[in-house]
């Protein structure tokens, strides 16, 4: 994917049981959506426990218990990951920004971001910030308003992240979503 590598961030990340303990924002909402998650296909199911065979894949995943997204998603990466077997550790946002400004997106700090690497820190592939369908309103948003000093850009950010919030919806449907995406990104590594 692309020539960076992270062996020196590798073993340095927070556990992602660890994250989930010491979280002083959202960690009832956060533990809520991790209990929720269940495998809707069990095709998908098979495809993670699968890689269990493999011991050449690493994940890190840039977090912050403020941010929403990590919110959602964070809890499905962990459960599908830990069905993989795959180590994975939690960079707090905050403490690896160079990490972070690595991994824009559209040339802003959004996490999460799932980095797939292997052993020797190598990056092979990423997911993140948020499910496609969901991204697909701050692409457009970021499109039509690239000022963020203009004097509606606060109006507009609003109404976009009414919109994210309507499209992940009430249920874990959105969590089947991220569970296929994962399993793209993971099927081409």
């Amino acid at each position: 994917m692309m020539a960076i590598n992270l062996a020196n961030k590798l073993g340095k990340g927070v556990k992602p049981q660890d994250f989930m303990a010491n979280m002083t924002k959202n960690k009832e909402t956060f533990q809520d959506w991790y209990d929720r998650f269940s495998w809707a296909d069990e095709d998908d199911k098979q495809f993670f426990a699968s890689l269990g065979n493999r011991d050449d894949l690493r994940c890190l995943i840039l977090a912050a218990d403020w941010c929403g997204d990590v919110v959602r998603n964070v809890p499905v990466l962990i459960n599908a990951l830990a069905e993989a077997q795959i180590p994975t550790e939690i960079l707090i946002m905050e403490e690896n920004l160079d990490v972070m400004d690595e991994f824009l997106t559209m040339g802003g700090r959004s996490i999460p971001v799932a980095i797939f690497t292997d052993t020797g820190g190598h990056v092979l592939a990423k997911w993140g910030p948020r499910p496609q369908h969901v991204q697909e309103v701050m692409v457009a948003f970021k499109q039509a308003n690239p000022d963020r000093e203009a004097a509606d850009y606060q109006d507009k950010i609003k109404v976009a992240r009414e919109e994210m919030l309507r499209r992940y919806g009430e249920t874990t449907e959105y969590q089947t979503v991220i569970v296929k995406e994962l399993r793209e990104v993971l099927s081409a590594v």
